[in-house]
């Protein structure tokens, strides 16, 4: 007698939905849910009737291709994290056998799904999104190994594709020229932001052979340059604002970079011991300027 297949999930229990939030890390949808709200605000577009597509644009960089992009992050450091923080949803058991990579597919397939109902500009964002996911974590690419091109993913993801799709939901076409200009610059100078938080890990870093800034330059070179990162391209944002006839707003992120400014002179006296502070202070300085010139380009209050 031929005996019975069964599916292999079927021997594996289903993860509850607390276990799988835990994956998909909520607080991490915060920084690319703001960057798009800067990409609704710079359109200029009157939110109106277009509340379906701002909410289907919430979903998608937010719970869909940023928390699609933790859980591809945590399948594919499940061994690592097994060692480090076993804890973890996959590692712990509470999300077993393949359940974390079918997880990150179904993200994968829901996210695109979502995204070709809501623009063919959005469709184009989201798999750029969706493709940066995989390879910042998934072999061969694994882009987390880099100092270069781990933050410099993220950073783009995070900060540029979000606006970009903020707007593009607004507007239903490309942003114009002097949207994407801005949002590049934003991007560049996020690069900084995720180079400060490779702090938290120097050491684990250098063991892992992982080649971030600080473990392969050392904290005090590694947070002069993520200083640089994130000032030069504001100074860019307030030139081109001004140029354009938004002195205001210009003044106003003049006025954010100069705080920040402040206060990367205590980062760089102790950049381990002062970067948890700065991120929640000079960080927050720098995402107001982005709320700000993001008012400048929409019309908003006629600044």
């Amino acid at each position: 007698m031929a005996r019975a297949t069964t599916h292999p999930l079927a021997l594996v229990p289903v993860p509850r939905l607390r276990d799988v939030a835990e994956l998909l890390k909520p607080i991490t949808w915060f920084p690319p849910i703001w960057a798009f709200v800067c990409g609704v605000v710079s359109s200029g577009v009157p939110i109106g009737s277009r509340w379906p597509f701002v909410l289907a644009g919430m979903l998608l960089v937010g719970p869909l291709v940023c928390g699609t992009s933790q859980a591809v992050n945590d399948w594919f450091d499940r061994h690592v994290d097994a060692i480090n923080e076993p804890n973890r949803p996959i590692p712990s058991g509470r999300i077993a056998g393949r359940w974390g990579l079918w997880i990150a597919l179904i993200g994968t397939a829901v996210a695109l799904a979502v995204a070709a109902g809501t623009g063919q500009w959005v469709l184009a964002a989201t798999c750029v999104g969706l493709v940066f996911a995989w390879a910042y974590s998934a072999p061969p690419f694994r882009l987390k190994m880099s100092g270069i091109w781990g933050p410099a993913a993220v950073a783009l993801t995070y900060e540029g594709l979000t606006w970009f799709t903020g707007a593009s939901v607004m507007a239903g076409a490309l942003p114009s020229a002097s949207i994407l200009t801005i949002l590049i610059l934003y991007s560049a100078g996020a690069f900084g932001i995720m180079t400060l938080n490779d702090f938290k890990a120097v050491e684990g870093d250098r063991a892992m052979g992982i080649r971030s800034l600080p473990a392969m330059l050392g904290v005090d070179r590694a947070a002069r340059i993520a200083c640089l990162a994130m000032a030069l391209p504001q100074i860019l944002v307030i030139a081109l604002l001004a140029s354009w006839g938004h002195a205001i707003v210009a003044g106003v992120v003049g006025g954010f970079l100069i705080g920040q400014v402040a206060l990367m002179r205590r980062l760089l006296r102790d950049p381990l011991q002062f970067t948890p502070w700065y991120n929640a202070t000079g960080t927050s300085l720098y995402v107001l300027g982005m709320l700000a010139a993001a008012f400048g380009l929409g019309g908003v209050l006629g600044l």
